[in-house]
C-alpha cells in the first residue's frame, strides 16, 4: 500500500446489510490483520450509521483474534443509542463466524466549553529528521532483515526524533517522540482524517515499553501483539500535515506492556490522545 488514497480505499466498507459491511485487508508482509486496519475500519462502520453533524470522540477497542489477511472481515455495527447530544456505537468485526475486535465509538456534536492543554514536548521540527526507510538505508549490508523490514510501502511518513543504534541495543528509557503525516492529499473531511489518525495510531506504541528492555531479547524471539487500544479526540486533525506523537510506557508487568501517546499539530495544540496495552511475550529459542 503506497499511497494514502489507497488507505482512505481500504478503509471505505462495502454495505451488505442493514447496520452490517463488509471489508478488504492489506496484505501484510508478516500474515496478519494489521490492527490499526480493523480499527479504523469498525471506526467508518460506526460512522456509516451516525448523523454528520456528529464526530468520532473517543474509542475503546479489545483485539481478540489474529485476523487472517485473506478472508474479508464483516462488521456488525450495534446502534446503541443517539442522544440530544452524543451518539454511541458497538462494532464487532468478524471473520469464519468468530469475533477478532471488538469497539465501543461515541460521536458527539460540536459544543463549546472549557479548554486546557498540556505543552507540546520541544523537540526538532520534522524537516530536520530523516524518514524510516532512510534511517534503514543505512544499515542495508549490516542488518539486511533491518532494511527489508522498513523498505515495506507504508502509507504514513514516520520520522522518529530518536533513533537507537540497532546494531548495539542498549536499555533506554520509555520515551518517544515521532512525527508522521499522510504522504498524500487527504479528502477535507474530519471523519476521513480521523479514521487515517486512528490507523496510524497502531504503529510505535509497543515498542515504546520495549525500551527498557532492548539488551535482553532480540526480535525474532519475542511475541508481540496489541490487546486494547483507546482514543480521544479533542480538537480537529489535518493527517496530511505533520503531527508529533508524544510516546511513553508508564509500566510493564505480566506480559504486558502499557503505552501512551499525545498527538500534537505543528502550532503545538493536542489533537488526539491514545492508550494501549501490548502483549510483550519473550519465548524461549527453538532448539
Amino acid at each position: 500500500m503506497k499511497t494514502s488514497k489507497e488507505l482512505v480505499e481500504l478503509l471505505d466498507l462495502e454495505q451488505i446489510d442493514e447496520n452490517i459491511y463488509r471489508g478488504q485487508n492489506y496484505k501484510t508482509p508478516w500474515g496478519r490483520v494489521f490492527g490499526g486496519q480493523v480499527m479504523a475500519q469498525a471506526v467508518h462502520a460506526a460512522r456509516r450509521t451516525v448523523p454528520e453533524d456528529r464526530l468520532l470522540h473517543s474509542l475503546h477497542g479489545y483485539f481478540i483474534l489474529a485476523g487472517d489477511i485473506n478472508v474479508p472481515i464483516i462488521f456488525q455495527v450495534d446502534t446503541i443509542r443517539d442522544g440530544r447530544s452524543f451518539t454511541t456505537r458497538r462494532v464487532v468485526a468478524v471473520q469464519r463466524g468468530k469475533a477478532i475486535f471488538n469497539l465501543a465509538a461515541s460521536f458527539q456534536i460540536e459544543e463549546k466549553g472549557f479548554e486546557h492543554q498540556i505543552s507540546m514536548p520541544n523537540v526538532p521540527s520534522p524537516q530536520a529528521l530523516i524518514s524510516d526507510r532512510e534511517w534503514a538505508a543505512k544499515y542495508k549490508k549490516e542488518m539486511p532483515d533491518l532494511y527489508k523490514r522498513y523498505q515495506v510501502d507504508r502509507p504514513i511518513d514516520f520520522r522518529p526524533v530518536e533513533r537507537f543504534d540497532p546494531t548495539n541495543p542498549k536499555k533506554e528509557r520509555p520515551f518517544r517522540h515521532i512525527w508522521l503525516k499522510a504522504k498524500d492529499a487527504l479528502p477535507d473531511d474530519q471523519r476521513i482524517h480521523k479514521e487515517v489518525l486512528a490507523y496510524a495510531s497502531d504503529y510505535n506504541l509497543m515498542g515504546t515499553s520495549l525500551l527498557p528492555h532492548r539488551s535482553k531479547f532480540k526480535r525474532e524471539h519475542m511475541q508481540m501483539a496489541s490487546l486494547d487500544h483507546a482514543m480521544w479526540f479533542h480538537h480537529d486533525i489535518k493527517m496530511d500535515d505533520w503531527l508529533l506523537y508524544s510516546l511513553d510506557s508508564p509500566a510493564a508487568s505480566n506480559s504486558r506492556g502499557f503505552n501512551r501517546g499525545n498527538f500534537f499539530n505543528q502550532e503545538g495544540k493536542l489533537v488526539a490522545s491514545v492508550v494501549q496495552e501490548g502483549l510483550i511475550r519473550l519465548r524461549k529459542p527453538k532448539s
